[in-house]
């Protein structure tokens, strides 16, 4: 009853907003044009998902429904998604655990670190289509960089943070280094971890849907810029409704996920 209660609560400016906004649009206060009501985005959005022809008689089914547009490229963006921040993580781990775990490893890299962070992913644009032309391949990168230092920056927080107590405890026990690092540091540094894998995605996601606007032709980013070339509005916010509804179900996720494997953190405590 509480979780329905909640999620009752949660729609309700959502909904507020769409009866504001339908009302607006029917009494002319907002250009058809600029934007269109919620009725027409609706419509549009059922198109867009319908698939684009009939069933050919040797196609499978699941092939039919994906050939509808908006399925595609769903499934496109999300592939990206997912390969790009996959690279980006498998390297931004090991960094992070290295030089959270060793000062001098850190003084080594952390300048070129800081140096590289504050540098936008889109501004790899140009750079990442003269090394790996159009396609998927600058996708990846562009989405790779994006993930890499929000990972990158709380994996090493996570273990520098890591409370002395418990490292000069085991240093009195006897124990080695590896076991140090597998029993103590990295437990202690994984709710850090997680809390960046879980920024890093959605990083991720802001970073495909800019570089589906200039290096391939399908993808949710692509069909957004592909309307505006036509001005049809209502397949815009369509889009941005997709891309908003796939950010919030990979969002619950990989929370429901961190909720997993942090059921024993005291801060997940009932």
């Amino acid at each position: 009853m509480y979780k329905l209660k909640s999620f009752a609560e949660g729609l309700l400016v959502p909904v507020v907003i769409l009866i504001l906004w339908e009302a607006g649009s029917r009494f002319g206060l907002f250009s058809a044009v600029l934007l269109p009501s919620p009725t027409a985005v609706a419509i549009k959005w059922w198109a867009y998902l319908l698939p684009l022809q009939s069933q050919e008689p040797n196609q499978s089914y699941l092939a039919w429904l994906f050939s509808g547009e908006l399925l595609h490229d769903a499934y496109s963006s999300l592939y990206r998604v997912i390969v790009g921040f996959i690279i980006g993580a498998a390297l931004a781990l090991p960094v992070g655990l290295l030089m959270g775990a060793s000062n001098r490893i850190y003084q080594l890299l952390n300048p070129l670190m800081q140096i590289l962070r504050p540098i936008p992913p889109i501004a790899y644009i140009p750079l990442a289509i003269l090394w790996f032309g159009l396609g998927n391949p600058p996708s990846f990168f562009l989405i790779a960089i994006g993930a890499f230092f929000p990972v990158l920056m709380n994996t090493i927080a996570g273990v520098r943070q890591v409370d002395g107590i418990y490292l000069r405890a085991a240093r009195n026990l006897g124990v080695n280094q590896w076991t140090m690092f597998s029993r103590i540091i990295l437990p202690a540094a994984t709710p850090y971890i997680l809390a960046g894998v879980r920024i890093g995605i959605g990083t991720a996601f802001i970073v495909v849907i800019v570089s589906e606007m200039i290096a391939v032709n399908d993808g949710l980013g692509f069909r957004i810029l592909e309307a505006r070339e036509f001005m049809w509005s209502d397949k815009i916010i369509a889009g941005m409704i997709t891309i908003g509804m796939l950010g919030l179900l990979i969002d619950t996720a990989v929370s429901r996920l961190n909720n997993h494997l942090l059921r024993w953190h005291r801060g997940l405590e009932q």
